[in-house]
């Protein structure tokens, strides 16, 4: 089963990627930047798997570009603490 098939472990994962980059020493607005980056490819390349990444790849559709950025670091707030430590 592919990560992206589930939330729980999507979210998961992106945790982890986001815990190792802030390990790394990337900073807030660099990581800003990549989560855009990745919902923008994801939205116009990957067909959702799961209810959760169509409502997100709906929402990204119909936003503005300051729109996508702020679903961007929204994404990102909510896996802060989902990967592990």
């Amino acid at each position: 089963m592919s990560v992206l098939e589930n939330w729980e472990q999507w979210k998961g994962f992106l945790g982890d990627r986001l815990n190792h980059a802030e390990h790394e020493g990337m900073d807030n607005h660099a990581i800003s930047q990549l989560a855009y980056e990745i919902g923008d490819y994801l939205a116009k390349e990957v067909e959702a798997k799961n209810p959760q990444e169509r409502v997100l790849a709906d929402l990204w559709r119909v936003a503005s570009p300051e729109e996508q950025h702020a679903i961007a670091n929204m994404m990102v707030k909510l896996v802060q603490n989902e990967g592990s430590h």
